[in-house]
């Protein structure tokens, strides 16, 4: 129903702009074709500067009605993602200059070379080193621009620094699943063909891995403020994106090819409350990559805190591997992959 009320609608706004067209035809018959022709080329050249006026007060109202709602109030919550300002504020600044300065002078040159009958037209078809002005400098604009993408990508997909904490986020229709180090700072070694997530495997972990037996899985991200921190980030079956918008950075998440990005949490979760005034606050992976019916749903949590509250919170958590054993009720022994030693022996 609501469609054809919108074809309705549609079918009556042709036929009043039709209407209006054929009145100004038969108007112009009646006045002579060129006094109406004077007439209308005085008021579209007026409307020109009416419609640059009531643009430009309405970017700067939009401004001043949205701008405390984006993430520019805010300030970036890691190091890479100051770099990543300082390049989002240039370009701004760029292309807002290029930006008023076209659109002003396309107006005005609308409203003031208007025809009249006492001016003639001056053709002028070419010149050269306005074409190489307006050629060169919009090129060496844009390559600095994209050197220092470039450089910045650069930063954050480099191999991260030593001791860094190391977390693993995989993606899927439709949440995320994390997955950390334990004792050893080793991920222990994955195999698509194991993926059995009514077996407690669902990121598809060998458990013949010495390494994975003290890995802790978990549906939070945990980091430690002022620590380097290594994404490894997986999908297991379309594309997805891990969007961390509070640290100005994302990076893809693909089936079968695990992608890495690091930076450094700068504020803790309880801080970024006080920054921001908001009791509420939370840091946020968004999925920036449609993946599905569910995307809006692909929303996960990180807590930074402090390294006291990170140890505190991973010393309550099992490791995968023991609650795995314990669920099918046969003796298990988590070694230190380090060491090669039984650390835990449990049996039921």
């Amino acid at each position: 129903m609501s469609g054809f009320f919108i074809l309705a609608i549609l079918a009556l706004a042709f036929l009043v702009v039709f209407q209006i067209a054929k009145a100004s035809e038969y108007v112009s018959v009646l006045k002579g074709e060129e006094k109406t022709f004077l007439q209308n080329n005085k008021i579209n050249a007026f409307l020109f500067i009416v419609f640059l006026v009531a643009g430009l007060v309405g970017v700067w109202y939009c401004n001043e009605l949205y701008y405390g709602k984006t993430l520019f109030v805010q300030p970036s919550a890691s190091d890479h993602g100051e770099k990543i300002d300082k390049m989002m504020w240039i370009t701004l600044a760029v292309t807002g200059v290029v930006f008023f300065m076209t659109q002003i002078m396309l107006f005005w040159f609308a409203y003031k070379y208007q025809y009249s009958e006492k001016r003639k037209a001056y053709y002028y078809p070419h010149n050269n080193k306005w074409e190489v002005l307006w050629t060169v400098v919009p090129a060496i604009f844009l390559t600095v621009l994209v050197g220092f993408g470039l450089y910045y990508w650069f930063g954050i997909t480099k191999e991260a620094p030593q001791g860094s904490q190391v977390v693993e986020i995989t993606g899927k229709q439709f949440n995320w699943l994390v997955r950390y180090p334990g004792k050893d700072a080793v991920l222990g070694r994955k195999n698509y063909r194991l993926t059995n997530a009514s077996d407690g495997n669902a990121l598809g972990v060998d458990w013949e891995d010495a390494s994975s037996h003290d890995d802790i899985e978990a549906s939070e991200v945990h980091l430690v403020v002022n620590k380097p921190v290594k994404f490894v980030i997986n999908a297991q079956d379309v594309i997805h994106d891990v969007g961390l918008p509070h640290f100005r950075l994302k990076m893809d998440a693909v089936p079968g090819i695990p992608t890495t990005i690091w930076f450094t949490p700068k504020y803790t979760t309880a801080e970024m409350k006080k920054i921001t005034g908001n009791k509420d606050f939370v840091y946020e992976i968004s999925c920036d990559q449609m993946c599905g019916s569910g995307h809006y749903s692909m929303k996960g949590i990180i807590v930074v805190e402090t390294q006291e509250e990170y140890n505190a919170w991973l010393a309550d958590k099992k490791p995968q591997y023991v609650t795995v054993m314990e669920g099918k009720k046969t003796p298990v022994a988590v070694a230190d992959s380090a060491t090669a030693k039984p650390i835990a022996a449990l049996s039921k």
